[in-house]
């Protein structure tokens, strides 16, 4: 039996790498920018998983004890194991003060500094007594564990005198927040009170951030942490929040204590990367099992004349299996190369973007990661090498693709059953049923391209016979010899269509409903930053207002047995103040009982829990508090204002920082409306402009798949116009017959894009917004301009010199 690696299969496979170059040059082009691809985001993703919140404030101190920043939920799947899931809090998790006496007894420590970070507001008064500036403060006796050390001046001995950090560019002398400058320390900005007036000022008594473990001089950082740890288990000692064991963090993980949001960011934006990768994976596959299968199905004949003069199936499969082996390995590894750059400009991108990476957080990129391109390089080859198994297992056997056929309708009604989900389901469930429906459909229209198009083409036969003269008839005639080389042209641009659609869609939909319910929730006259509502209402024509702050809150749930952890934005206002400030649009229940132990949901959320007035909800707030709340109202207007309202008092307590956001006040007759402003979920703007770019990018793959598509059969449809010229057709007729074929792509990409993607679209609007899906008209331009340009371009450009004029 002759075997792949033979020396006839290679004689084969380098006659034929050397006699397809120009049809292998779209596959080449396919692999390469897919590798590129991929491996940026595999670049991405491990430098991700490496990250940590930078270590800063705790640089001399080996050990740090403070309070657990995540919670934890477990639950038992439908015939599987129990599961936990986590999810990172975004509020200070405090520690008992008592803390602070059993590690000084600890042996091996020199000294245990208790730590606590406030916000000092001052620097002059705006209205209504609003502050000006916003200040970091800190007891001076926690600067010993940066440490940060006096460069001028002295520490602080009374409540009016302060230490500042040299990054605030102040002087001895100086007056800050109300404050006499004593002295100037390294650092970043910040203001180093005397201890007493850091405990007034916290606003916790009994409690500290964290105590900051200073070890007595060749005591090993492993010894110090094992006694640290077995004091805090025998003495039993738990946060104020949860009541969770302390944890005693070293290294990197002293950082998560001075950052809270770097660790729950990182999380989210590991997730972001691996769908993101997850969905390249898939149209990869696509795109580059339509053009090997067709650059292969181009050469049947060829194939066909290797078995009649003796070559065995498995040769003619090996041969091709090496020949596409060859160019995809070159392809790969090029594009391997150009991942990197594209990689550190992502990077570069999203660093030079202030606010965008949250403060604090470290995405290293150690020279030994970058073997991971090699990685993904091979990958792709397998994959591409993979394809070749399906489109030329059977050489010379063209059957009739029953099986192909009843695969792409399964698909189909899968992509439609997944779509049905999405509308019936709620935020990110929604979203993920969304999308799995609409790469499930593709790829049925994938499998189905020929049938797609031998049926337009059927409802178009007669216009283009009656009305298209020789050309129409031509491309009629084409179209009916050739319904797989029009289908495999056809799904590329499904596939553009389709995915553009729905990313632009999506987002557009969400932000307009968000914005629609921003401004009829938000009703006040006045809008007011660095000051309270109590101050507010002492304003002359001020007849109501209300604080506003700004927090998260973590929901417990099951999905089939699976636990599931959702952050949400939440709002804490003051009932007695929404009159004329805010309009959440209730529809159950009344909002006048908004008080401790209490909380208004939203619509969708109250639906998918099953609850109504009256009800409880078990919810964790931001420092990880278990609460079990009741329901006084339900409201619609959930997209800009979050799926939960608490009152003020209830929620902070349990915030790092409890000064509102803003204050909303409704204000003297004829005042201007204040600015809506809608809740945004935490580490939005970081996924929008990752979404964003990698969104493009991915676009940018689909538009050269079909560009490569198209490509690869006009190279391949040479002969076939070069016989057309020979027995009497004009350059002009081939030129309108080339016309018609690509506007008969162009309109039928589009419509079957359109209806692909409008499926799950609808159904994702439906469930978050109660509404149909939004594109804005430009975007829907810019969307049917790319896909005509770029196949007019790919129809033309290949043939360029076949159908030119001769003189």
């Amino acid at each position: 039996m002759s075997r792949p690696g033979n020396p006839a299969v290679r004689l084969l496979a380098a006659r034929s790498l050397r006699a397809h170059r120009k049809a292998w040059a779209a596959v080449f082009a396919a692999v390469a920018v897919t590798t590129a691809l991929l491996g940026a985001l595999a670049l991405a993703l491990g430098s991700t998983g490496l990250g940590h919140a930078r270590v800063e404030r705790y640089a001399a101190a080996p050990v740090v004890v403070a309070g657990d920043q995540e919670i934890r939920w477990t639950a038992t799947p439908w015939g599987g194991e129990p599961t936990t899931e986590t999810a990172g809090l975004t509020e200070r998790v405090r520690i008992p003060e008592a803390a602070v006496a059993v590690l000084r007894a600890v042996p091996g420590v020199r000294e245990a500094v208790p730590d606590d970070t406030f916000v000092v507001r001052g620097g002059g008064a705006g209205p209504a007594g609003a502050a000006t500036h916003a200040y970091t403060g800190r007891s001076w006796e926690a600067a010993r564990l940066a440490p940060y050390r006096l460069l001028d001046g002295r520490e602080p001995r009374s409540a009016g005198e302060t230490v500042v950090g040299a990054g605030l560019g102040a002087a001895v002398g100086d007056t800050v927040a109300g404050r006499r400058v004593v002295g100037v320390a390294e650092g970043p900005a910040a203001l180093y009170v005397t201890a007493g007036e850091a405990r007034r000022l916290a606003g916790h008594p009994g409690a500290v951030d964290a105590v900051g473990v200073l070890a007595e001089p060749g005591v090993p950082v492993d010894t110090l942490h094992a006694r640290v740890r077995a004091a805090l288990d025998a003495a039993g000692l738990e946060d104020t929040a949860a009541g969770q064991p302390l944890r005693a963090l070293t290294g990197d993980g002293r950082g998560g204590v001075e950052h809270l949001g770097a660790p729950p960011a990182r999380t989210e934006l590991l997730q972001l990367l691996a769908a993101v990768s997850g969905t390249l994976v898939l149209v990869a596959v696509l795109v580059l099992a339509s053009l090997v299968a067709q650059a292969l199905q181009q050469r049947a004949a060829e194939r066909e004349l290797l078995l009649s003069v003796g070559a065995t199936p498995r040769q003619v499969r090996g041969a091709a299996g090496r020949e596409v082996a060859r160019v995809a390995g070159a392809a790969a590894l090029l594009g391997a190369l150009a991942s990197v750059p594209v990689f550190l400009a992502l990077w570069s991108a999203l660093r030079a973007r202030t606010g965008v990476v949250p403060e604090g957080l470290e995405l290293p990129a150690p020279p030994w990661l970058f073997a991971a391109v090699l990685v993904v390089a091979a990958l792709v080859v397998g994959i591409t090498r993979l394809v070749v198994l399906f489109a030329a297992r059977r050489p010379g056997r063209a059957g009739k693709g029953g099986a192909r056929r009843v695969a792409g309708i399964v698909l189909l009604v899968l992509g439609a059953g997944s779509a049905g989900t999405a509308a019936i389901q709620g935020g990110d469930a929604a979203a993920a049923a969304a999308g799995a429906a609409t790469v499930t459909l593709v790829a049925g229209c994938a499998l189905l391209g020929p049938w797609i198009a031998r049926a337009a083409m059927t409802a178009l036969d007669g216009p283009f016979r009656w009305f298209g003269g020789a050309p129409g008839r031509l491309t009629a005639a084409g179209a009916a010899a050739h319904s797989r080389r029009l289908g495999a042209a056809l799904v590329p641009v499904v596939l553009v269509t389709s995915f553009a659609l729905v990313q632009l869609s999506a987002g557009a939909t969400m932000e307009r409903a968000a914005a629609a319910q921003a401004r009829a929730a938000t009703t006040a006259d006045l809008a007011l930053t660095g000051t309270t509502a109590e101050r507010v209402r002492e304003l002359p024509g001020v007849e109501a207002a209300t604080d506003v702050l700004r927090s998260t809150v973590v929901l417990a749930r099951t999905e089939a047995g699976t636990p599931r952890l959702d952050r949400l934005p939440v709002l804490g206002v003051d009932a007695d103040g929404l009159a004329g400030t805010l309009d959440p649009g209730v529809v159950a229940g009344d909002l006048a009982g908004l008080a401790a132990g209490t909380v208004a949901v939203g619509a969708d959320t109250a639906g998918s829990l099953g609850v109504k007035p009256g009800s409880t909800v078990e919810l964790r707030l931001g420092d990880g508090t278990p609460k079990r709340l009741r329901v006084v109202a339900v409201y619609e207007r959930s997209l800009a204002l979050g799926e939960f309202l608490l009152s003020k008092g209830e929620l902070a307590p349990h915030m790092s920082d409890p000064y509102p956001a803003r204050v909303l006040a409704a204000g003297p007759a004829g005042a201007s409306p204040v600015a809506p402003e809608a809740v945004t979920p935490p580490g939005a703007e970081l996924n929008g402009i990752v979404s964003g770019g990698i969104v493009a990018a991915i676009g940018g793959l689909t538009v050269l798949s079909v560009l490569s598509t198209l490509a690869l059969i006009g190279a391949g449809r040479r002969g076939e116009l070069g016989l057309l010229r020979q027995v009497g057709a004009s350059a002009g007729q081939l030129r309108r017959m080339l016309g018609l074929e690509a506007g008969f792509l162009t309109a039928t990409g589009l419509l079957v894009g359109l209806v692909v993607g409008a499926l799950p679209l609808t159904a994702f609007a439906w469930a978050l917004t109660g509404g149909l899906p939004y594109l804005p008209p430009a975007q829907a331009g810019a969307i049917a301009g790319v896909v005509l340009v770029t196949v007019v371009a790919g129809v033309f450009l290949p043939v360029f010199r076949a159908t030119a004029s001769r003189h």
